[in-house]
């Protein structure tokens, strides 16, 4: 076997994974939208007062929804190693590798066009090459899987490490007009490069997402090397340490470099990719503890339907939630006479994720498993 990639053969899929994968997407396909309805209906202001964990932060800052997305980038990363290395060893080229990576970028951008970009209009006037939820996970895939097929493990952690010194250097130079480390909407180096190259392409979302690229590579390089580790033949135990002991130094690191640069989601900053990082680390081992090791897989077996089919969930529910939330409304609608409004939204909010749950349930008992 001729890389770090193969060194360990025979080893089979972790049920965490997708169990992770499907608990981190089971957020973005509705289940934030219940906790929010049902924290808005309480009348205790501690319990409302969560209601502010499942909205992003408007600028710097950090809470639960701001590590969905990374966490879930994250645990891309974390299945890398171990789809590629189930393509060498069916003996494919690194080259023919990389081609199929590059065709899932392609496709990952274009249905996070029919997102946010205007794409199913069919209008070309309209269209925008803009930030989106698929975008991002298709640009931090890319830049992984450069770093992953070209380099091994202890340069792939040199490589993390020069990505994320590499996107403060390059953001602590101003956009034109302000002072260099200048860390505001529309003042980075970042922001003028993407209203430079992209202009009115990029509609409503505006990121500096071209620079970001460095960032988006390194949350994805983390779950990497944390899919190396579990892909490895160290002993079960030593796997759940060293991935709470990368947690930890993730988190301390990105603590400390906070002071200078702030944990800012919208441009992902290396503090926010370092401190999402280690959150997402520590899930990943507490998931691998109780249901790899433990054995306790019942209770996760709602997410892992979710995770196996975890891009066809988040483009169902872009694309088809208000045809869930009217059928949710057929099944639900008449308790609304007997509820206050307040009481009956968590309601049809949780039938509505059901009417999903229940297609990919479909998918799963089918053994249906859409790729890209």
């Amino acid at each position: 076997m001729s890389n770090d990639l193969q060194r360990v053969a025979g080893v089979g899929r972790l049920a965490s994974l997708d169990a992770l994968r499907g608990f981190t997407m089971f957020w973005i396909v509705g289940g934030g939208a219940i906790v929010r309805a049902l924290l808005s209906s309480c009348e205790d202001p501690r319990l409302a007062a969560l209601a502010g964990q499942f909205r992003h932060f408007p600028w710097e800052g950090f809470c639960f929804w701001d590590l969905i997305m990374p966490l879930f980038l994250f645990m891309i990363g974390v299945s890398m190693p171990y789809s590629f290395a189930k393509r060498l060893e069916a003996g494919k080229s690194k080259k023919r590798i990389f081609g199929h990576v590059l065709f899932r970028v392609v496709v990952l951008c274009v249905l996070g066009m029919t997102v946010n970009g205007n794409l199913l209009t069919y209008d070309v006037s309209k269209f925008q090459i803009t930030y989106s939820v698929l975008h991002v996970l298709a640009m931090g895939y890319l830049v992984a899987a450069a770093v992953l097929l070209l380099l091994r493990w202890p340069w792939q952690i040199a490589a993390t490490a020069l990505l994320l010194l590499g996107y403060w250097a390059i953001q602590y130079q101003p956009a034109p007009g302000f002072a260099p480390g200048t860390y505001a909407a529309n003042a980075t180096f970042g922001d003028w490069l993407n209203e430079w190259l992209l202009g009115d392409w990029q509609g409503q979302w505006r990121r500096p997402w071209i620079v970001a690229m460095m960032t988006y590579g390194s949350t994805a390089l983390l779950g990497a090397l944390a899919g190396q580790l579990l892909r490895s033949a160290r002993h079960p135990a030593v796997k759940v340490l060293m991935l709470v002991a990368a947690g930890l130094v993730c988190l301390a690191a990105g603590w400390y470099w906070s002071y200078y640069l702030p944990i800012i989601k919208l441009p992902w900053t290396s503090t926010y990719a370092l401190w999402a990082g280690g959150w997402s680390y520590l899930l990943l081992a507490l998931f691998y503890l109780v249901i790899d090791i433990a054995g306790l897989r019942r209770w996760a077996f709602p997410f892992t339907v979710i995770g196996a089919n975890s891009i066809a969930a988040y483009l169902g529910w872009q694309w088809f939630s208000p045809a869930f939330r009217q059928a949710a409304r057929v099944f639900t609608g008449g308790l609304e006479q007997y509820l206050l409004p307040a009481a009956y939204a968590p309601i049809e909010a949780a039938a509505a994720t059901f009417c999903l749950w229940l297609v990919l349930y479909w998918l799963y008992r089918t053994r249906t498993f859409i790729r890209i």
